[in-house]
């Protein structure tokens, strides 16, 4: 029996995850069964501990109420948090919110880093956005695509159709990843916030710590 390569394990899995979705809108029941295994078949596939993987959905959480509290609805910003690096992305009314943003959310039980891309200016209208959604679609469905790389090591953020790419990969799946967000049509900037891991690290699969 031929063993499935990762790429081809990995659109399995995309096409089990589909399938119990769309089961789960004909019955409730099946629904909670199918989000159980879609959330199991994720953390595999995800190369991040399973801890890491909760403490970074905490992060996120806690992050977006310290946003809140600093800025109220001034500002339009994002917070991306993988392997406890936060991203932070959108735009806010001065340097001094940039500034305090960071402040607060560094306090953050767990982050490791921030990244703080903020941008000084008027917030994105909501058909910048679209875009910026559309374009993180184009970009994961050309990672799938992709044959020498796994699209599920990728995350990717768009804002003001500058794409960001998050992950623990190697520095050969990290410069592929750039180039095909990069041949997107729409994408005007590819920034990468990987974690690179050498090609043995990722081989006996040693956790991030």
């Amino acid at each position: 029996m031929t063993t499935p390569t990762p790429h081809t394990l990995q659109r399995r899995l995309g096409a089990i995850a589909l399938a119990l979705a769309a089961a789960g809108t004909l019955n409730g029941c099946a629904l909670l069964v199918g989000g159980a295994m879609v959330g199991g078949t994720m953390m595999m596939a995800d190369r991040r501990t399973s801890g890491a993987q909760v403490e970074d959905q905490g992060i996120e959480m806690k992050s977006a109420s310290r946003v809140r509290e600093v800025i109220g609805s001034a500002g339009h910003v994002n917070v991306t948090s993988y392997n406890r690096q936060l991203l932070l992305t959108g735009e806010v009314p001065a340097e001094a919110d940039k500034a305090a943003i960071e402040a607060a959310i560094a306090r953050t039980e767990n982050l490791r880093t921030v990244v703080n891309d903020l941008a000084v200016m008027a917030p994105s209208s909501i058909g910048g956005r679209s875009n910026d959604t559309l374009i993180t679609s184009k970009v994961k469905a050309s990672l799938v695509d992709a044959k020498d790389i796994i699209s599920s090591a990728f995350k990717v953020v768009t804002e003001r159709s500058v794409v960001y790419l998050m992950g623990r990969v190697t520095e050969r799946e990290a410069n592929r990843a750039t180039d095909v967000a990069r041949g997107v049509p729409g994408v005007e900037k590819v920034v990468r916030v990987f974690e690179v891991v050498s090609e043995a690290e990722l081989a006996g699969q040693v956790p991030a710590k």
